[in-house]
């Protein structure tokens, strides 16, 4: 009569899996880490990263960092208004660069200046046209 003998239990081969922080990947992506820099921070390669993006939010990891950079952009634009609320220059960038402002100059002639000029070089300086 033979002896069963028990099952050995299977090991695992390959590397252990490499448990990625969800909040510092998407802290990363907020401040617009790039793919290298996420990689090295993290301990891990660009394909690890891709394969893991793909299981936890079911997207490639480029689609997941668009989606998260935004909420890093909002939270830029929140504090840059809020900082527009004290600082004047702060208040100028956001003016110009959000609604169209722009500084403009006005010019005034000297009709006395522009009659010695039309005198000295006979007419008016193209540079006044």
């Amino acid at each position: 009569m033979q002896t069963k003998k028990p099952e050995k239990e299977k090991s695992k081969m390959g590397r252990p899996v490499k448990k990625i922080d969800k909040e510092q990947f998407e802290t990363m992506c907020q401040v617009q880490c790039t793919l290298e820099e996420i990689c090295l921070i993290l301990g891990l390669t660009d394909k690890t990263l891709n394969k893991w993006c793909k299981e936890t939010y079911g997207m490639t990891f480029s689609e997941v960092f668009r989606q998260k950079r935004e909420l890093g952009k909002a939270s830029l634009r929140r504090r840059q208004f809020a900082l527009a609320k004290t600082n004047a220059t702060m208040a100028i960038f956001l003016g110009k660069n959000w609604l169209g402002q722009k500084d403009t100059a006005e010019v005034a002639v000297n009709p006395e200046i522009l009659r010695r000029a039309e005198e000295l070089l006979g007419g008016i300086p193209s540079v006044i046209d």
